[in-house]
């Protein structure tokens, strides 16, 4: 049983006790000791005052003194003001590590037939160019938040929402018949986002050059915006499109193809993946079908231009458009779609999508019209909202081809991985393959890290030099901590020494500052589940390993003055490095086994 709960028993039986009350686990309130005073768990007594009818510090003394007397887990105590400062006896450290230790999964719960089905909508790419830094940081948050749900004893679905229609697939599209000469992926030697990404740009190139020419030649600059030949063209491609044109429906299927192998790639490169996939081309209509379905049940209005809107003024907000006057859809449209389908997949008791801030409003509309709609998951969607991610150079656009591209992003660090592990020695008894190995390891490990360690709702800048770094709060420090436990393990196992623990050994107080720390590991998680914050596992993981380097700096494990001494110290090391695999698995990230 964790100390905590031993503890907040133990609380509950001494107010019956000493004062006739029962009072509610709830009442209890145990927190870490502050480290200027003596203890290791304090337990505020404002809450029992009245119940006592005597001061703070009288009634934290007598609880203290029933504690002493009737829980094992408390050695001794002090009281300062209303709080009581326990200390905890050794064997209910020793009985704790033990626990720690007989559970692979120690802090982490298993989901059960019956458990919360939580879907995670992440990702959400388009059809006309490769990922980017954006995605990235999209996708990171998308797959560590359902590890994290996960963890918390939650069924969970992960899902994708790919935007594979509309005007901006048709630019791709049509640069592509007009400039691409029949390239293809194979052809090119370049992956099939990368491909049709070029043309996006290339249409982007062409179409500014067509309305500064109408400009010169005397039209308005918002005119010539909309009659510049180009743009005309990929709106006709467009009404072809919905008109479900043979050709160019199939021209849409080969291009789409060439991009979906490229995301696939990027995906598997980054570590994520996906439970099922919904496609815009096929959710929309069900949208409109139910944005048609609102309107005959008084939901929606039709205005006199044939136009479908929601009005939401009543809940503070504005008019908002479903269908547009020539019956085509919007956004909106097609997450009501979207959800619609995921509905008929899935019994869904909660909806998160990982989309970044500028969408605020969007999904603040989107759970009104859910609810009205009836979707029962409706008013309690949960936009995971996050800020924008950028380079110290800058910010990205995409149709100018100024966009931070993915898989060269990946690559970079990989290379930087490479490069740095080399200048410090950390590759000289490798193989080349293995080197290889753990450089891809370490170089996504530190973007992974580099990332999610912030506040997702903050805007953060990306530095790829300031993350691979073997020291301070960085994901190769805490790789290489764990590799470095790793070596101590196996030089132990080599040596026959043992991790069997006898009860009457002495704990110092960095091995119980270590054991205390691993406990706190379902604390984490919980709290990250219910802040969704992956931000909040990669702090517990910094802490935890910044204080087992300080540990392993004053005290040597292999060289323990007693054999009992080299028994506890491994076993402590062998479930910090647990506890450290198991927490950068909850970001995604790997941890190697040497370095």
């Amino acid at each position: 049983m964790k100390i905590e709960n031993m503890i907040n028993n133990a609380v509950i039986q001494a107010v019956k006790s000493l004062y006739g009350q029962e009072v509610p686990e709830k009442m209890v309130q145990v927190q870490k000791t502050r480290s200027e005073f003596e203890g290791n768990l304090t337990l505020v007594v404002f809450p029992f005052v009245k119940m006592a009818r005597k001061s703070p510090e009288q009634t934290a003394q007598e609880i203290g003194q029933w504690l002493t007397e009737h829980c094992e887990a408390v050695e001794r105590f002090n009281v300062v003001k209303g709080f009581l400062n326990m200390v905890i006896a050794p064997k209910a450290w020793l009985s704790l590590l033990t626990d720690i230790d007989g559970n692979e999964h120690y802090g982490m719960k298993q989901a059960k037939d019956d458990s919360p089905l939580v879907m995670i909508e992440y990702s959400s790419p388009n059809t006309n160019k490769p990922l980017h830094l954006g995605h990235v940081r999209n996708n990171l948050l998308g797959w560590a938040l359902a590890q994290i749900m996960q963890a918390n004893g939650n069924r969970v679905v992960k899902t994708n929402i790919v935007n594979d229609r509309g005007i901006h697939i048709c630019k791709s599209m049509l640069a592509w018949q007009k400039y691409g000469n029949g390239e293809t992926p194979e052809t090119s030697g370049k992956k099939g986002d990368h491909l049709i990404g070029d043309y996006y740009v290339a249409f982007d190139k062409h179409y500014r050059e067509e309305v500064k020419e109408l400009v010169a030649e005397g039209m308005d600059e918002e005119k010539a915006k909309q009659e510049a030949p180009l743009i005309k063209e990929a709106h006709e491609m467009l009404v072809k499109w919905e008109q479900n044109d043979p050709e160019v429906r199939a021209l849409w299927e080969k291009m789409n193809a060439w991009v979906y192998a490229g995301f696939d790639e990027t995906y598997k490169k980054m570590g994520v993946s996906f439970d099922k996939i919904y496609y815009e081309s096929q959710t929309y209509l069900k949208g409109k079908a139910k944005v048609e379905e609102g309107l005959t049940k008084g939901l929606f209005e039709r205005h006199d231009d044939g136009s479908v809107w929601a009005d939401l003024t009543n809940e503070g907000l504005d008019q908002k458009l479903l269908l547009r006057s020539d019956g085509t859809s919007v956004y909106m449209t097609q997450d009501i779609g979207t959800a619609e389908m995921r509905y008929e997949d899935y019994p869904i008791d909660k909806m998160i999508y990982v989309v970044g801030n500028e969408q605020n409003y969007h999904f603040q509309v989107l759970s009104i019209l859910l609810d009205r709609l009836g979707f029962k998951w409706g008013k309690e969607l949960t936009h995971f909202s996050y800020g924008m991610v950028e380079l110290p150079n800058g910010k990205m656009k995409s149709r100018e081809g100024t966009v931070v591209d993915a898989d060269d992003l990946m690559q970079l660090m990989v290379e930087d991985a490479y490069r740095t592990s080399m200048e410090l020695g950390k590759f000289d008894d490798m193989t080349e393959e293995e080197r290889r190995e753990i450089a891809r390891i370490v170089g996504m490990g530190a973007l992974k890290y580099f990332i999610l360690k912030v506040d997702a709702r903050k805007n953060m800048l990306f530095n790829p030099e300031e993350s691979i770094d073997f020291n301070g709060n960085t994901g190769p420090f805490i790789q290489y901590t764990y590799a470095r436990i790793r070596s101590i393990l196996r030089k132990a196992e080599a040596a026959g020494l043992n991790t069997c623990v006898q009860n009457g050994v002495n704990l110092n107080e960095k091995e119980i500052e270590l054991i205390q720390k691993m406990s706190e590991f379902g604390a984490a998680v919980e709290q990250a589940g219910k802040d969704y914050s992956p931000s909040g596992i990669a702090n517990y993981c910094y802490e935890l390993t910044k204080q087992f380097n300080q540990f392993y700096h004053d005290y040597s494990i292999l060289g323990a003055d007693t054999e009992e001494e080299k028994a506890l110290r491994l076993l402590i090391a062998k479930n910090v490095a647990k506890t450290i695999k198991n927490a950068m698995s909850l970001l995604g990230i790997e941890v190697p086994e040497r370095m």
